[in-house]
């Protein structure tokens, strides 16, 4: 481990412990790296690194402060670092298996905490997904909020980032599948309704296994086309 790596170690502990709690503000530099028993410059990588991890914000003439710490916030960049396998297959298959094992038992979970507002704004965006079922962009962009809004039922922040950034980059693939697929959008449409009936009788079972098939279609479909020479950022 590097000294910098170390640094960095040293300044999280104090985070992690609570001896500098969310929205606290981090001592000046000097003192900083005294407590910590660093050289100023290792003190300031540190910081460096923890700002650009959003850990920490660094307030141009007020100082640096310790964020509030939401997985929202600390797990935003996954979106971004999955964007970057975008030229890549079969990381695009690995994507859409960890969907495959995470958002059935998210749509399960939601079935039970779901609220009748929360129900109403799925049902809005199923409603805009069949007015557009020729418009393969619209269509794909309320698919996209349809799951969103599913998956924030559960209450689960965690569990909606990591999806978010999961969804994020299979979006194109979506819209690739449905420029291709004349049939696309009516299978879409079925599984959508599958998975709204479902949760709107709060069943568990039926939720999940609506939302299994759901996915596991789309990723079949993903791998019979991804043998071939042409890949969804190429549309």
């Amino acid at each position: 481990m590097s000294l910098t790596d170390k640094a960095i170690a040293q300044l999280r502990e104090l985070i992690r412990t609570g001896a500098l709690p969310p929205g606290s503000k981090l001592p000046p530099e000097p003192d900083l790296a005294a407590q910590l028993g660093l050289s100023r410059n290792l003190a300031r990588e540190a910081v460096k690194a923890l700002a650009v991890a959003r850990v920490l914000e660094v307030r141009r003439g007020d100082g640096t402060y310790v964020t509030s710490l939401q997985p929202s916030l600390l797990l935003e960049g996954i979106g971004g670092a999955v964007e970057l396998l975008q030229g890549d297959s079969s990381a695009l298959q690995d994507l859409m298996e960890v969907r495959r094992l995470l958002e059935p038992v998210a749509t399960a979970l939601a079935a039970t905490r779901i609220s009748d507002e929360q129900l109403a704004e799925v049902k809005q965006h199923l409603e805009a997904m069949r007015e557009a079922r020729d418009d393969v962009e619209q269509l794909n962009i309320h698919d996209a909020a349809f799951h969103r809004v599913v998956i924030a039922a559960t209450g689960n922040e965690t569990l909606l980032t990591l999806l978010e950034g999961i969804s994020g980059r299979t979006l194109r693939a979506r819209i690739w599948r449905g420029l291709v697929d004349a049939q696309a959008a009516s299978r879409t449409l079925a599984e959508h309704e599958a998975i709204f009936h479902a949760l709107s009788t709060r069943d568990v079972l039926r939720s999940q296994a609506t939302a299994l098939l759901h996915v596991s279609n789309t990723e079949q479909w993903l791998r019979e086309h991804l043998r071939s020479d042409q890949a969804p950022h190429r549309r």
